[in-house]
C-alpha cells in the first residue's frame, strides 16, 4: 500500500502501525514526537495498535519550547 510520510510517497506493508513507521523512519526522540494522520492527531498510547491505511497522509511533529 502507499502512504505519504512528510510529503514523500512511500510503499509500505499492509497493516503497518504508527509505532512500526516511527521505527522504520528512524525518528529522532520518538518519545517526543506527535503524529498526525490525515490532519488528525493520533494518541501516543495508540501508536502500537493504530494501523495505517492506503492513502493515509502522515506527518511527524515536534513541539519545541523556549523563549525568554
Amino acid at each position: 500500500m502507499k502512504i505519504t510520510v512528510s510529503g514523500e510517497v512511500k510503499e509500505v506493508k499492509e497493516g503497518l502501525t504508527i509505532a512500526e513507521l516511527i521505527e522504520q523512519q528512524n525518528v529522532e526522540n520518538p518519545q517526543y514526537v506527535s503524529v498526525s494522520v490525515n490532519d488528525e492527531f493520533a494518541k501516543s498510547e495508540d501508536f502500537a495498535t493504530y494501523e495505517l491505511k492506503d492513502g493515509d497522509n502522515v506527518e511527524f511533529l515536534y513541539f519545541m519550547g523556549g523563549g525568554r
